[in-house]
C-alpha cells in the first residue's frame, strides 16, 4: 500500500505490517482498539519512506471499545532495540491504532493525541505519519511536528 505526501514523496507500508495491521481490525462488536508505532526506513535521496516494522499491542497497554493507549516504556523499549540492533537504519515514523468503523477518520481526541506526539517526539524527521485501520479500509495522515498541521495521504493506485 502506497500514499503520497508532499509534491513527490511516497509513504510504503510493507506487505508483511499490512497483514499484521489486518490482524487487529474490529470486525466484532466486542474488539477493542489496538495500536502501536510505525518503524521504517528514510531512502536516501529519493524523500520516500517504507514501514518495515510496528510494534503490537501489548498487555500494558489500556483496549477499550473505541479507545486505545499505549503504554509507552513498552513500546519505547521495543524502538530502541530495533534502532540499535539496526544501526540506526529503522526509524520511529509514527503510530498506528485501529477504529471499529468501515472507512476510518480520526476522532477529536486522536487529532489532539497526535499533536501532543508531533510536538513531543524527538526525533530527527520534521514529519509523522499517524494510520487508522478500520474494517474495511486502512487511512493515513502526515503531520508536520513544526507547524502541527495534519493532512490526509491519498492512497497511489498503481
Amino acid at each position: 500500500m502506497i500514499f503520497y505526501f508532499g509534491k513527490t514523496s511516497k509513504l510504503k507500508i510493507n506487505d508483511d505490517v499490512l497483514d499484521r495491521l489486518r490482524v487487529y481490525r474490529q470486525l466484532e462488536s466486542t474488539d477493542t482498539e489496538a495500536g502501536g508505532v510505525l518503524m521504517g526506513r528514510f531512502l536516501e535521496g529519493s524523500g520516500d519512506i517504507i514501514i518495515d516494522l510496528i510494534t503490537e499491542p501489548t498487555e500494558k497497554d489500556t483496549r477499550e471499545r473505541c479507545f486505545f493507549r499505549k503504554y509507552l516504556e513498552t513500546h519505547q523499549e521495543i524502538v530502541d532495540k530495533v534502532w540499535e540492533e539496526s544501526d540506526g537504519t529503522f526509524n520511529y515514523v509514527g503510530e498506528w491504532h485501529t477504529h471499529p468503523e468501515k472507512h476510518p477518520s480520526p476522532s477529536s481526541h486522536d487529532r489532539k493525541e497526535w499533536k501532543k506526539v508531533l510536538r513531543k517526539t524527538q526525533c530527527e524527521s520534521s514529519f509523522l505519519f499517524f494510520i487508522i485501520i478500520g474494517t474495511e479500509s486502512i487511512a493515513a495522515w502526515v503531520g508536520n511536528r513544526e507547524s502541527e498541521k495534519i493532512n490526509k495521504l491519498e492512497e497511489w493506485n498503481k
